[in-house]
């Protein structure tokens, strides 16, 4: 990666001007300059160490570059530029061989082991098993595998994870709510729940019951327990083949009920006691809940209390209420513990904005515990709105009026949605236009950067149907300005991944890949890559065989395919 081998660079030369320390060098900053004449690469460091040397960053910037041995290295010169900057250029001969690098390294290009194989788990989606899977949970389930395809790909040993929420009363008002739409079809009275669900998939999920068993439940006592159980495994069943066609993959879905089973709740519960955390009170609010449930009513009998302030929340919180009955922070602190018990050093989780108050209330339950301050990452994933003919869809998963992720891959299809999902940073809110995930044109940046793939592949197609080949080492060079715009775009592949997993950003991925297939788009207007000049030829087939690996790398990250040949409805890329 160029990133470090200019982050040794720079080492280097803060050790040789005597001004080295971890600390300092911890401060490094790179960047990939948008306009070319500052450079391939920059750094702000001089600036960043004014203060503390005493010094004015220019002066700083001139000693560094005096400093610096650039023989072997990608680059041919340093300059130091306005208040204190330092812009390195690549050599020509880097330039020159960098595509055929990118070729040998194929679908590893980009890779990197910056994780050292630390294990993280991301959990992801984790939509409480109430209905089908809704577009907010489908940009959480492309933000979430794509965070743990980058994870890996830059050394990490991560995996996804699905917590399932079959523990609460919102799965008992779903069964609830089958339970009155059988007995509904069935000619039976039984009321429908003041809060139920009342979507059409219910209705489905009831039809699905088998009916002389459906109908024993109703006659029985604990007969909601089987229309809960039953509507639970049916909606389990569809989320995960929803997500599965989506290409969200989870290496496991993690039930909420085990903990209960195993007695992994009591036993955090048992911990806190020992480490003298608890409290027990009566007090007239319950404590922050994470769900939709109402705060339980506070009785005469205490409840007991975490002293959560101790630890960086607000205010201290409930953890067992006054009924006996445990609020969701402890059997979410249990889950977590359980994710720092089985080796995972960063658990990290992806909520809705909702959720965003209860960041500081788990991470103090965990504190609590002796858990690592840094164990827990939170990414709060912004509300989604769907957008056709220009407004806006209304939606409500109660009420079942929603768009679910099954008709959304049916509508625009798996990868168009997957790329608009990833286009802005999760704690942006989402306007997104189904008309425009739809249209085959370069309006459309999913279909653009597809298409650029597509392209490159039948370019490359031609001219070996007229046995030119691309060639191993480019003989020429690239002297063409959108050559090397071309090349300097792609050699900045590897930090866009890196940056995008350090600062977990994916957004950064397709952004970059529209940027690229725009690089791309312009150096085949200008530079004709199949011409009467066979070197020429073979030297521009290997560019854009490098271009396309790039493209097909970064399209995988985001589970979006890379497809070979496309149609469009207009010829404004022609």
């Amino acid at each position: 990666m160029v990133w470090t081998e200019l982050t040794e660079v720079v080492a280097a030369a803060l050790s040789s001007a005597g001004m080295y320390s971890d600390q300092r060098l911890g401060r490094l900053e790179l960047a990939i300059p948008r306009d070319a004449s500052h450079g391939d690469w920059t750094t702000n460091l001089a600036l960043l160490l004014s203060k503390e040397l005493g010094r004015p960053p220019r002066v700083i910037a001139e000693s560094l570059r005096d400093a610096m041995a650039l023989d072997g290295t990608p680059f041919d010169r340093v300059e130091v530029a306005g208040p204190g900057f330092l812009n390195f250029t690549y050599r020509d001969d880097f330039i020159a061989r960098f595509p055929e690098r990118i070729i040998m390294a194929g679908t590893s290009f980009g890779h990197s082991n910056q994780g050292n194989g630390e294990r993280i788990l991301v959990e992801y989606v984790s939509a409480n098993p109430t209905g089908p899977l809704n577009v907010v949970s489908a940009r959480a389930a492309a933000v979430g595998a794509t965070l743990v395809r980058l994870l890996a790909a830059t050394g990490f040993d991560a995996e996804g994870e699905f917590y399932v929420n079959d523990a609460g009363n919102q799965v008992d008002l779903l069964g609830e709510s089958v339970a009155a739409r059988f007995a509904e079809a069935h000619g039976s009275a039984r009321p429908f729940p003041e809060h139920g669900y009342r979507g059409e998939y219910v209705r489905e999920v009831a039809a699905s019951l088998p009916e002389p068993e459906a109908r024993a439940a109703l006659e029985r006592p604990d007969g909601a327990t089987w229309f809960r159980d039953q509507a639970l495994t049916r909606m389990l069943a569809g989320q995960r083949q929803d997500l599965g066609d989506y290409g969200a993959e989870f290496a496991r879905w993690f039930p909420e009920s085990t903990l209960h089973e195993s007695g992994a709740v009591l036993n955090t519960l048992k911990e806190l006691e020992s480490r003298g955390v608890l409290y027990c009170a009566v007090h007239p609010e319950s404590g922050y809940e994470r769900d939709e449930d109402a705060p339980a009513a506070v009785e005469a009998a205490p409840a007991t209390w975490l002293r959560a302030s101790r630890f960086g929340d607000s205010q201290d919180r409930v953890v067992v209420r006054s009924n006996g009955a445990p609020t969701y922070l402890l059997p979410d602190t249990a889950y977590h513990r359980d994710k720092r018990s089985r080796g995972f050093r960063t658990a990290i989780n992806l909520w809705g904005p909702d959720h965003h108050a209860y960041i500081k209330t788990l991470a103090a339950a965990l504190r609590a515990l002796g858990v690592e301050d840094d164990f827990l990452e939170v990414l709060i994933v912004q509300q989604v709105n769907l957008m056709r003919s220009g407004k806006t869809l209304d939606m409500s998963k109660r009420m079942g009026q929603f768009i679910t992720l099954r008709e959304l891959m049916d509508d625009v299809g798996a990868d168009g949605a997957k790329f608009f999902f990833l286009m802005r940073s999760t704690s942006a809110h989402l306007d997104f236009d189904m008309d425009l995930a739809k249209q085959q044109s370069d309006e459309n940046p999913a279909f653009y950067v597809q298409y650029a793939h597509a392209r490159i592949a039948s370019v490359i197609c031609y001219a070996a149907e007229r046995g030119v080949l691309p060639a191993a080492t480019a003989t020429l060079g690239y002297a063409a300005p959108e050559e090397r715009a071309l090349i300097r775009k792609l050699a900045a592949y590897p930090e866009i991944v890196r940056g995008a997993a350090a600062m977990r950003e994916p957004h950064r991925v397709p952004t970059y890949l529209v940027e690229t297939a725009a690089e791309f788009h312009r150096f085949y207007h200008a530079c004709r890559v199949v011409s009467e000049d066979a070197a020429l030829s073979r030297d521009r087939l290997l560019l854009a065989g490098a271009a396309r690996v790039v493209l097909s790398n970064g399209l995988a990250l985001m589970g979006v395919s890379a497809p070979e040949r496309m149609e469009r409805e207009t010829e404004s890329m022609a």
